[in-house]
């Protein structure tokens, strides 16, 4: 019977012209409410020129494949969260935060089973447009801001990454324990270099899609990154009076020394709790926000539907739960508690100029330079649809909100302190709303009461979700800026 009334809708709809003829089948996948849905997406959605908007925000003939859609999700979901996950295991003890990780790894599957319902009741698959659905202009403008400020974030956090790191690997490669001022070795000069030659380009790219590769490539440079934290734990000797050591000398800020003795340095906490715990949240719900990626990387799958897209963010969620997992484990036993917000400094610490942790650099710099311009994708889109909705595609605006956008996030990074401060607050702020807020607010405003009455198991489970994703953000917070208070300051450092 269901298939019968959609074919029936589908021949209405082709004979009013309602749709074109290619698009049938992703209409039909994704639960098109006929008629008068369709013909509010045109008059809201694609006003003007339809084929050449459909193809510019719902390119419903998709031509990614599975397998790329699935390297660009993980890609968007495994960034530079993955460096601060062993220090957040340190500051819960380890049977928390594998139930931290576990669960937040459980509601990000579900947020996307929810965003995806949503899309398939409206036909639409933007973001932005399913806020314009639920809930007018206003709707719109959050989700976009919403949208824009969390990747905002996330380029930022990369870029922190290459500000941070790039100049120590110089450093090793001439071999050198201490810099020396040259303008080669400047992080904020090096940032501005690889945004012009390496990120602009890439983002330049018209669709999401063809950066299958290099999000392979990304991917391929964190799972070395994973090999080797895994190898080091069994390199590293952690003794008990604070100094780390192998056959080479130890070096703190540069000179040899050790630290004062700590008896339980080097025993693994199963349960605990500091000040430093307030960050250890926001750190993992950063790390398992993909969804401003969702929708557009749905519109370019290819045989698009629902359960395949879902399949998509369910195997992309596991790899990166696997990855994030294993390099948590590992990167915390092998320094426990003086694992530091950003791994890889810690293990400057053992070695400056060890070749191996140098290669690690290497790879974790490419791969996060390479996730910039997947990251950039949907906040332009955001920008696109609040400023110019009915504009036809146009390079030049295309490139001018790419330029604006990568100036605006080296300007942030260099003046942003600390990486743990882009994690914590992003983390407790923007990454709930996109988790659990508007996945949950959408699917109650936009699921048709016919289907699911507002007492339905399905809208109470979504609104006990977004009462979750609340309570989330004010506890987060609340307790960010109690440590900033109690410390006083934004935490600059690690451990």
């Amino acid at each position: 019977m269901e298939m019968q009334k959609m074919g029936e809708e589908d021949s209405t709809e082709r004979l009013n012209g309602t749709i074109p003829d290619s698009d049938k089948t992703a209409t039909l996948e994704d639960g098109y409410e006929g008629e008068e849905s369709t013909m509010m997406e045109q008059e809201e959605f694609l006003p003007h020129n339809v084929a050449k908007k459909l193809n510019q925000f719902t390119d419903f003939e998709g031509k990614t494949s599975f397998g790329m859609s699935v390297f660009n999700l993980s890609n968007a979901i495994m960034g530079s969260g993955i460096l601060g996950l062993a220090y957040a295991m340190s500051t819960t003890g380890i049977i928390l935060f594998v139930v931290l990780l576990i669960s937040i790894a459980l509601l990000s599957s579900y947020s996307i089973h929810l965003l995806l319902e949503c899309a398939g009741v409206v036909g639409i698959r933007a973001y932005e447009q399913l806020g314009l659905r639920a809930f007018g202009h206003g709707g719109k403008v959050v989700a976009a801001v919403i949208i824009s400020m969390h990747n905002i974030g996330a380029m930022s956090s990369y870029l922190f990454i290459v500000k941070s790191e790039l100049p120590l690997v110089i450093q090793t490669f001439l071999g050198l324990k201490e810099g020396t001022g040259e303008w080669y070795m400047e992080g904020n000069v090096l940032i501005i270099i690889v945004s012009v030659s390496v990120i602009l380009p890439l983002a330049l790219m018209k669709h999401l899609g063809y950066l299958g590769y290099t999000s392979g490539l990304s991917l391929t440079c964190m799972f070395f990154f994973l090999v080797s934290v895994i190898y080091k734990k069994f390199q590293i000797t952690c003794s008990f009076n604070g100094t780390y050591y192998e056959e080479s000398p130890v070096y703190y800020n540069g000179h040899n020394a050790t630290t004062e003795r700590k008896d339980d340095v080097c025993v693994a906490k199963i349960f605990t709790g500091s000040s430093e715990t307030a960050y250890a949240i926001p750190i993992l719900a950063f790390a398992f926000v993909c969804h401003p990626e969702v929708l557009p990387i749905y519109t370019e799958l290819r045989r698009a539907s629902k359960r395949r897209m879902q399949n998509v963010a369910n195997v992309s969620i596991l790899a990166m739960f696997v990855m994030y997992l294993l390099t948590a484990v590992f990167g915390y036993l092998t320094f426990y508690g003086n694992v530091e917000a950003e791994m890889l400094h810690t293990y400057i610490k053992v070695d400056p100029l060890d070749r191996l942790i140098l290669s690690v650099r290497l790879a974790v710099l490419l791969a996060v330079t390479l996730t910039v311009p997947v990251v950039l994708f949907p906040i332009r889109r955001a920008i696109q649809q609040l400023l110019f909705p009915k504009k036809d595609f146009s390079w030049s605006r295309h490139i001018a909100i790419a330029t604006c956008l990568l100036v605006l996030v080296n300007i942030l990074v260099i003046f942003v302190p600390n990486i743990k401060d882009i994690f914590g607050v992003i983390g407790a702020t923007s990454a709930p709303s996109l988790i659990f807020i508007l996945p949950s607010i959408f699917y109650i405003r936009l699921v048709p009461n016919e289907k699911e009455s507002l007492l339905s198991k399905s809208k109470i489970q979504a609104a006990c979700f977004a009462t979750l994703g609340f309570i989330f953000m004010v506890m987060s917070l609340s307790f960010i800026v109690a440590d900033w208070v109690t410390t006083g300051k934004s935490s600059v450092g690690g451990h």
